[in-house]
C-alpha cells in the first residue's frame, strides 16, 4: 500500500462567497447524501447524510422473498433535510448555487399516474409495497426475467444483445411485469413507470406530466433495453407477446433519452423556497450512482472503476471506433451512459458489503438477543453495549482475519448470497461456505468471505479480457474501498493488479456535482469538469507477489466449486 501526498489546500474561506457552487445529491441504498462543491476547483464546502426512516424500520420489505421496496417520502424528506443541512454548513446563499446533479441506485422504478405522481403518494396506495420504488436489489421478478430472456432468443430482434445477452430480475421490465401480474389495482392505475434517477429531477423542476419526464440515457440503456438501432424501447408486439398486460405501455414511456450533462430544467418555485435557493438553479438529468461515481473518480479509458458498497458496480469507458464489440454477460454497454461521446460498459456483483454485513449480523445476533433480554442491566446500558459491540465486530474480525493464512485454512465460499449480477446474471444462485471443520472459527470464515468477494471481482475482469476489452488498471471508490485496507489489499493480491483509491469520501455525489456544473454551463463538457473538480487519489494498493501466486491456485478452486454448484440452483 502506498500513501499519496495530501490534497493541496483550497482557496481561503474569504474567497468562497465569490465562487459559484453546485450540489451533488447521491441517493444510496440506506441514505441520501448532499454535497456542496465549489464549481471552480471541486473544493468541498459542506455535506450532510440523511437516513431513510421507513427503510431503517424495514417497512415494505421481505428479505425471505428478496422483496426490497422504498417509499418515495423517504427520498423527498431526506433529500430536503440533507440539502438544507449541507447548505448551512457551506454557508452558501442562493445566488452562489448554479446547479444540482442527481444520482440514484438502479434499476429502481416506480409506478406513476399521468401527472407523474407515484401511486404510493396517493391515499389508496400509501401502504402498498407494489406501489413503492422497487429497489435495485429486489429479486422478486426472477421468473419474469427468465421469460424476457427466452422470448429475446426467439424474437426477430434480440433486445438483450447490448445487455450482455442476459436480462436480470434487478432491471426495469422484469420488475414491472412482476408487479402487474401480482397486483391488479396497481396495474389498472399505473399510467407509466419512472426510474428513481428520472423522478427526482422531475420533482425538483415542478413536473406535472409523466410524458414530459426527461429519461436518463444511463438508466434506459443499461436496464430498460433501450437502443437507437431499434428506435428506442422494444416494440409493442414483443411486449404484448411477453404479456398482454404490457400492451400500450411503450407509448406511455419514452423514446428519447438524455445524457447527464444536459439540463432537465430549472428549480421550481416550491422547491427553491424549500431549499432556500434560486429558481435560476439548473437541475441536471439524472443517472445511476456508479456511473456518476466513476466520473467523480476521474475514470480513464479501459480503467475499471469499482464502486464498492453494499454491492459493486464496475464501470469502464471506451472510445467509440469502428464496429462496436459486444461483451457477453455484463450489465450493458451504452453510448454516453458515463461520459457523453464514449461507450460506457457496466458489470458488478449483487452483494459485496452486504456479504460482510450479513456475517456481522449473524455473529451479532447472540449479542443483541441476549443483552436485549437481560434484566441485570438497565435499558440504556443494554443499548450502549449492543451498539458498541456491533460496531467493533467487523473491525476486530478484519484484524484477526488478516492473521489467517491465504486460503482461509481450507474454508472456501461462493459469494452468491444475493445471486450473481455478472458475468452472466443469475439471481437464483445461493451462497455456499465449504470446507468447514471444528477449527473453522469466525476469522477463518470471514477471511473466506472476503476472498470470495474478490474472486467474484476477478471473474468480471477475466470476462472483459476474454472478450477483447483490455483492463489497464483499477480504481476503487465507495465505503469499503475507503474503510478497509485488509479487503483492498486482498483485492489487489487476488487481482494481481494495483488499485488506486479515490481521495474523496463522496465520489458519487462529487460526480453528480460535476454533471451539475456542466449542465449549468460552468464547463464545456464533463471531461473538463472532471479535470478541474477531481479530488485525486490518496492510496495505491500493490499486489504482494507471493500472495498473488498462491491465490491463483485458490481462485481455480473457487471456479471449480462454482461450476459444481451452479447447476443445483439454476
Amino acid at each position: 500500500m502506498v500513501r499519496l501526498s495530501a490534497i493541496p489546500p483550497g482557496l481561503p474561506t474569504s474567497f468562497v462567497s465569490n465562487m459559484k457552487s453546485v450540489i451533488g445529491i447521491d441517493f444510496g441504498t440506506d441514505s441520501v447524501r448532499a454535497l456542496v462543491i465549489q464549481a471552480e476547483n471541486g473544493k468541498e464546502l459542506g455535506s450532510h447524510v440523511s437516513y431513510y426512516p421507513r427503510w431503517k424500520m424495514g417497512m415494505y420489505c421481505d428479505a425471505s422473498r428478496n422483496q426490497w421496496r422504498q417509499h418515495p417520502l423517504d427520498y423527498i424528506e431526506c433529500m430536503q433535510e440533507a440539502v438544507i443541512a449541507a447548505l448551512k454548513i457551506a454557508g452558501a446563499v442562493d445566488h452562489q448555487v448554479i446547479g444540482i446533479g442527481i444520482d440514484t441506485t438502479g434499476s429502481t422504478p416506480i409506478a406513476v399516474n399521468r401527472q407523474g405522481i407515484p401511486l404510493s403518494l396517493l391515499k389508496e396506495f400509501q401502504d402498498n409495497p407494489n406501489a413503492m420504488f422497487v429497489l435495485w436489489k429486489d429479486h422478486t421478478g426472477t421468473q419474469e426475467a427468465d421469460e424476457i430472456n427466452e422470448l429475446c432468443r426467439t424474437w426477430h430482434t434480440d433486445y438483450t444483445r447490448y445487455e450482455g445477452g442476459i436480462y436480470s430480475s434487478e432491471w426495469f421490465w422484469a420488475k414491472i411485469l412482476k408487479i402487474y401480474r401480482e397486483d391488479e389495482l396497481v396495474y389498472k392505475n399505473a399510467y407509466s413507470w419512472v426510474e428513481h434517477c428520472d423522478w427526482i429531477p422531475f420533482v425538483l423542476t415542478g413536473g406535472d406530466d409523466a410524458n414530459a419526464i426527461k429519461r436518463s440515457r444511463c438508466a434506459a440503456g443499461h436496464k430498460a433495453l433501450w437502443h437507437p438501432s431499434w428506435n428506442g424501447l422494444p416494440d409493442s408486439d414483443f411486449l404484448k407477446k411477453l404479456d398482454p398486460k404490457l400492451d400500450g405501455l411503450r407509448e406511455r414511456l419514452f423514446r428519447e433519452t438524455y445524457t447527464a450533462d444536459q439540463s432537465a430544467g430549472k428549480l421550481c418555485k416550491a422547491w427553491a423556497e424549500n431549499l432556500g435557493l434560486s429558481t435560476d438553479v439548473v437541475v441536471a438529468v439524472g443517472a445511476f450512482d456508479a456511473h456518476m461515481g466513476a466520473v467523480g473518480g476521474e475514470i480513464e479509458p479501459y480503467y475499471l472503476s469499482k464502486v464498492m458498497g453494499t454491492s459493486t458496480c464496475d464501470i469502464l469507458v471506451a472510445p467509440k471506433s469502428g464496429e462496436e464489440k459486444l461483451v457477453k454477460g455484463i450489465c450493458g454497454q451504452v453510448d454516453g451512459s458515463v461520459i457523453p461521446g464514449m461507450l460506457g460498459l457496466e458489470a458488478g456483483q449483487s452483494a459485496f458489503g452486504d456479504l460482510y454485513a450479513w456475517f456481522h449480523n449473524v455473529l451479532g445476533y447472540s449479542l443483541t438477543d441476549v443483552l436485549s433480554k437481560s434484566e441485570r442491566i438497565d435499558q440504556a446500558t443494554r443499548q450502549s453495549l449492543i451498539e458498541e459491540g456491533m460496531e467493533k465486530i467487523i473491525a476486530q474480525l478484519s484484524i484477526d482475519a488478516e492473521k489467517v493464512p491465504v486460503g482461509s485454512n481450507g474454508v472456501l465460499t461462493l459469494d452468491w448470497l444475493n445471486g450473481r449480477r455478472t458475468p452472466d446474471a443469475n439471481q437464483k444462485l445461493k451462497g455456499v461456505i465449504s470446507g468447514l471443520n471444528l477449527g473453522s472459527l469466525a476469522p477463518q470464515i470471514f477471511r473466506s468471505i472476503v476472498e470470495a468477494s474478490c474472486y467474484g471481482a476477478k471473474i468480471i475482469v477475466d470476462r472483459f479480457i476474454e472478450e477483447g476489452i483490455p483492463i489497464r488498471g483499477l480504481i476503487g471508490l465507495g465505503g469499503v474501498a475507503k474503510k478497509s485496507p485488509f479487503i483492498m489489499q486482498t483485492m489487489s493480491d487476488i487481482m494481481n493488479m494495483p488499485i488506486k483509491i479515490v481521495r474523496s469520501d463522496q465520489t458519487c455525489a462529487l460526480g453528480a456535482a460535476m454533471f451539475a456544473a456542466t449542465a449549468a454551463g460552468a464547463y464545456h463538457d464533463v471531461s473538463e469538469a472532471m479535470k478541474a473538480m477531481g479530488s485525486g487519489f490518496d492510496t495505491i494498493y500493490t499486489p504482494n507477489a507471493s500472495n498473488a501466486l498462491r491465490y491463483n491456485d485458490y481462485y481455480q478452486k473457487y471456479k471449480a466449486l462454482a461450476n459444481r454448484m451452479e447447476p443445483l440452483y439454476s
